[in-house]
């Protein structure tokens, strides 16, 4: 079993303090049920295909889906970022996640509406926006369908920008009320100016080449299959399989 487990007992330490608290029944060994949980995000396997080591498979679905609705997930994710320590410098990004057959069907009234999907170009997605630190690891992240723009998350992140110096972005992110944003934050933009600009903007070029490390982080966020591919259809579940591969990826 032990070759089974995800998270080892420093781990858990760092994890308890988010986990609700338990009321009247203990609950089933929470290593076993999250080693369960990540053994099925990362390899994109239906919950009736969790080893029997882990348990009753209704028992992890259970847990999953009750802590997704109240955001357990991405409060570890999000307390755990939170000791980032970044000083510098941040980039900002979005990446499309492919939307499965499951997760797109039932459109109208029952399941299109606020279900964060789209279709683009590569067919129906979800947009993941993220800020990632200096060494790549995910401190903000924010869902919107596929075709919203990415000031859209940009508008969304702003806000919630560490006391840095620097600024990373491509040129999806030139805009001059993005730019006032951050003079107002003290946080100097290093984004190339869009080709349609009458005057160019001067960027520092050796400093915008570190923004391949939020590509890095994507790619990496990506080998868990149930966050490359969208099964779920409600948007919260996504998130928290996206709050938990990065938890486990980057902050544990």
């Amino acid at each position: 079993m032990s070759d089974l487990y995800w998270l080892s007992d420093a781990q858990m330490a760092r994890l308890e303090p988010y986990f609700p608290k338990s009321h009247g029944k203990p609950r089933v060994d929470d290593r076993r049920v999250l080693s369960g949980i990540i053994f099925i995000n990362r390899n994109g396997l239906r919950w009736r295909d969790a080893p029997r080591e882990y348990g009753p498979h209704k028992t992890l679905y259970n847990r999953w889906k009750r802590w997704s609705d109240r955001g357990v997930f991405a409060r570890i994710m999000a307390g755990l970022a939170g000791e980032h320590g970044e000083e510098t410098t941040v980039m900002i990004d979005a990446t499309h996640l492919k939307a499965h057959r499951t997760a797109s069907s039932l459109g109208g009234e029952k399941g299109g509406r606020g279900r964060l999907i789209g279709r683009t170009k590569g067919g129906m997605n979800t947009k993941l926006h993220a800020v990632c630190d200096s060494h790549g690891r995910p401190i903000d992240l924010f869902l919107t369908a596929g075709p919203v723009s990415d000031y859209i998350g940009a508008r969304a992140l702003v806000g919630g920008l560490p006391d840095v110096k620097w600024l990373l972005g491509d040129r999806g992110y030139d805009a001059d009320w993005f730019r006032e944003a951050l003079q107002d934050k003290k946080i100097r933009p290093c984004i190339p100016g869009r080709t349609k600009r009458k005057t160019p903007v001067p960027y520092d070029k050796r400093r915008y080449k570190r923004r391949n490390r939020i590509e890095i982080m994507f790619g990496r966020l990506k080998d868990w299959r149930r966050v490359a591919t969208r099964y779920d259809r409600c948007p919260k579940t996504l998130f928290s399989a996206i709050a938990l591969a990065a938890t486990v990826i980057f902050w544990l």
